[in-house]
């Protein structure tokens, strides 16, 4: 084992340790100001029932943990202003929404905060300056050896940005569901990517986030991680791909983060288009709870298809280099 290896697992530890103490003091700041989540009135039932004042926001630890390690790298560490600012910028940048989205919710007690056009609208508003952030300095690598440049590229950059963040979002609907799947990605992409040593430790960081957040989001969750956070994990899957140099990459690292949303997507279609639904209720998570199963198996089971279908996809895509 390099010496690179032992620090990046004392790293991990660290984190996660530090990530399971502040999310319980989140947790009961959160209870005392009664920043719980309110739900939607369209979701299943039971989760009215089940999950109402349930602390959210969680992934506020995410960017507090994430900018304290960054001024610890700058100031005692070996990694460039640069070299943090791209790995966090948009990450960071992307939370900013998903808290603000849910501050409204807050303020307003209500499950909706902006409207789907305006979320959209800022989320993409937000995301062109890291478009060209991102062209400019690393460039666009579909994979190693297939760049791709011009107009086409900052289309790829500009869907792929917004796109993780409400992808993660939009999965984001069950115990653990979204911070585990999260966390076998992040696993993933230490073997797969090939990452730079900011890179790496950036990689390390977010899957002891996401261990630690699941400590306390797993079945029955004390903690939701929010837009903010959502927002923050689908921002950081992209970027890291797209600072690998293996921009598809993002296709098995966010393999069923895809389904989640093509799940929505088919059924907003079909229903507008056809007038009648192809799932119980969108996302398709929800459809196999109306089917029967409970929660914690379709938790575990869609962390099983996400782990299977990412070994696939990472397979099938490496056979193109």
């Amino acid at each position: 084992m390099t010496g690179l290896q032992q620090d990046l697992i004392c790293l991990g530890l660290v984190v996660f340790l530090y990530a399971v103490a502040l999310q319980a003091l989140w947790i009961r700041y959160c209870r005392a100001k009664e920043l719980s989540q309110v739900l939607k009135l369209y979701g299943p039932a039971r989760h009215i029932s089940e999950k109402a004042g349930t602390p959210s926001m969680g992934g506020v630890v995410f960017v507090i943990i994430a900018l304290s390690l960054s001024l610890m790298w700058l100031f005692f560490g070996n990694f460039s202003a640069g070299e943090l600012l791209f790995v966090w910028g948009f990450p960071v940048t992307a939370a900013a929404i998903g808290f603000f989205d849910d501050f409204l919710k807050h303020r307003k007690r209500s499950s909706e905060g902006l409207s789907t056009l305006n979320k959209l609208a800022l989320q993409v508003a937000l995301s062109i300056p890291w478009v060209a952030v991102f062209s400019r300095t690393c460039g666009v690598t579909l994979l190693s050896g297939f760049p791709l440049e011009g107009p086409t590229s900052w289309v790829l950059l500009l869907f792929l940005l917004v796109g993780g963040m409400n992808a993660v979002n939009i999965t984001d609907g069950l115990d653990g569901l979204a911070a585990g799947c999260c966390a076998i990605s992040f696993t993933g992409m230490m073997f797969w990517l090939g990452l730079a040593e900011a890179q790496a430790a950036s990689c390390v960081t977010a899957l002891a986030l996401t261990a630690g957040f699941l400590w306390h989001n797993a079945h029955p969750a004390r903690i939701f991680m929010g837009d903010v956070g959502s927002h923050f994990l689908g921002g950081l899957l992209v970027t890291l791909c797209i600072l690998s140099g293996k921009v598809l990459m993002i296709v098995p690292f966010g393999f069923i983060m895809g389904i989640e949303a093509l799940s929505v997507l088919i059924q907003i279609f079909t229903i507008r288009c056809l007038g009648k639904r192809v799932f119980r209720m969108s996302p398709i998570h929800h459809h196999f709870e109306l089917s029967g199963w409970s929660e914690t198996q379709v938790v575990t089971r869609f962390w099983l298809v996400h782990a299977t279908g990412m070994i696939a996809t990472a397979g099938i895509l490496a056979r193109l280099v």
